[in-house]
């Protein structure tokens, strides 16, 4: 019940907080940095299992470290870590690939990503305890 509650916390908090900073905080630097590789319409379907995964793997590499060490600073460090390594491989593969990727989309994207996950973690860890 407890990785359960863990996960759920997780995967809640960062799907909408994610959703709020590229919906509504970063929209226009998002639009300005992509561009015509922006789709459209964002495809819902990719994007809930983007969160669903996102979340197994923050709350099984972060989280269950975090909730053994009984650490806050651990969940932050392990987050912190999981979700630049994460933003790192996604970022840095699309400024070596993309013609159009530029250094500034990677830096912001992966201190997001950074920032992001390691709070997740703190959310997702602290949930854990609680229910612990």
């Amino acid at each position: 019940m407890q990785l359960a509650i863990a996960y759920l916390a997780t995967a809640a908090f960062f799907a909408v907080v994610d959703t709020l900073w590229l919906g509504v905080v970063a929209r226009g630097f998002y639009r300005a940095e992509l561009g015509d590789l922006l789709a459209a319409e964002v495809r819902l379907g990719a994007a809930v299992l983007f969160y669903l995964v996102y979340a197994a793997g923050i709350t099984i590499f972060a989280v269950l470290p975090a909730v053994r060490a009984e650490s806050l600073s651990t969940a932050l460090l392990m987050g912190g870590l999981f979700g630049f390594f994460a933003y790192a491989t996604y970022d840095l593969t699309n400024l070596a690939t993309l013609r159009d990727w530029s250094l500034r989309m990677s830096v912001v994207d992966m201190l997001w990503g950074t920032v992001l996950t390691a709070l997740g973690t703190t959310v997702g860890s602290t949930a854990a305890r609680l229910a612990g």
